[in-house]
């Protein structure tokens, strides 16, 4: 069973902010119920999307990705744990993160351990690459904060790192003020990012 926090999302439309749950190792049940309303939202939007004639290489590049899958493959492993955020009785995002077998390559910090996220998105409804008008903001930025905690709570002084998408490496390096080591050609070439602890702390604050 997750553990639950409270947490605030933006509407995008209203620019009121309202309270959501950040979810903590969450369950098959929680997983399963948030792609049987992702699926078929995201199926219909790659329909208009395709339709409208918008080039392939613009889609939305992890409209691929199978939650359900990925929770199976980490299930049990204790070293895995899987993040949600909840706001309307809807998953409005997910992440998956491990906290053992990754250290950093940063040079002031190489060798030490971090939290590495494997994957992290937002619900498709939120993805302006996906919808004319989104619901709801900050979705990212609170599962990545989420994952500095963690990394804090497991004594890594909140070093995380990761693989971008390409559509995602400007968030990464100008939203959440990470350091960019450059394409990985181990990872299918997708640029790495890590955060340094100092990192860390400035985007908490």
């Amino acid at each position: 069973m997750s553990e639950g926090s409270a947490v605030y999302l933006k509407e995008r439309q209203s620019g009121k902010f309202v309270e959501a749950t950040l979810l903590e190792g969450l369950g098959r049940a929680e997983v399963e119920a948030a792609e049987a309303l992702w699926i078929p939202f995201l199926q219909d939007a790659l329909r208009q999307i395709k339709d409208s004639g918008i080039p392939k290489e613009e889609w939305p590049e992890h409209s691929h990705w199978d939650w359900r899958q990925k929770y199976e493959a980490t299930e049990g492993l204790l070293a895995y744990k899987m993040f949600g955020i909840e706001c309307g009785s809807q998953m409005q995002g997910m992440m998956l993160v491990t906290t053992a077998g990754k250290t950093c390559r940063i040079a002031s910090q190489r060798g030490k351990q971090l939290v590495y996220v494997h994957f992290l998105a937002a619900a498709p409804w939120n993805v302006p690459s996906i919808v004319t008008n989104p619901r709801f903001s900050l979705v990212g930025s609170i599962l990545i904060a989420a994952a500095i905690h963690l990394s804090l709570a497991e004594e890594f002084s909140g070093r995380i790192g990761l693989h971008s998408l390409p559509q995602s490496d400007q968030w990464y390096s100008k939203g959440c003020g990470m350091t960019d080591l450059g394409p990985d050609p181990s990872i299918q070439n997708l640029r790495y990012f890590e955060m340094t602890p100092d990192q860390a702390a400035e985007f908490l604050k």
